[in-house]
């Protein structure tokens, strides 16, 4: 079996931090970048399995990089959550809406968290 690669787009050390601890844990291979430009960049070069997207980033929001990633025929089909701090009713419409196909709000809950993941890379 291949281990499954998920690229985690945050700028935020700590939450980098967990999610990455969480998920090496788990057994996955992680790929970090601090802003959307690193983000998408890596996918073009080692397009990875999964994408966990923070919106608020520094230059380039995540919303503006899901676009582009999805605009791209090769990256289109992999799956994005939405790692936000935006946790109103409304938030996780509007999320879905922009087209990230799954939300997780922060503070993030590890066992939800590892649920999904491995709902989705099954």
């Amino acid at each position: 079996m291949t281990t499954k690669r998920i690229l985690i787009v945050e700028d935020n050390a700590k939450n980098l931090k967990l999610l990455r601890d969480v998920l090496q844990h788990a057994g996955y291979r992680i790929l970090e970048a601090n802003d959307a430009e690193t983000g998408i960049s890596m996918a073009e070069r080692e397009p990875p399995d999964f994408i966990l997207m923070d919106i608020q980033l520094p230059g380039m929001n995540g919303v503006e990089a899901l676009k582009l990633i999805k605009s791209n025929p090769e990256l289109a089909k992999i799956p994005i959550a939405a790692v936000t701090a935006s946790v109103m009713t409304h938030d996780e419409a509007r999320m879905k809406n922009e087209g990230f196909d799954y939300f997780i709000p922060k503070p993030v809950e590890v066992r939800k968290l590892l649920d999904l993941v491995k709902q989705v890379l099954q």
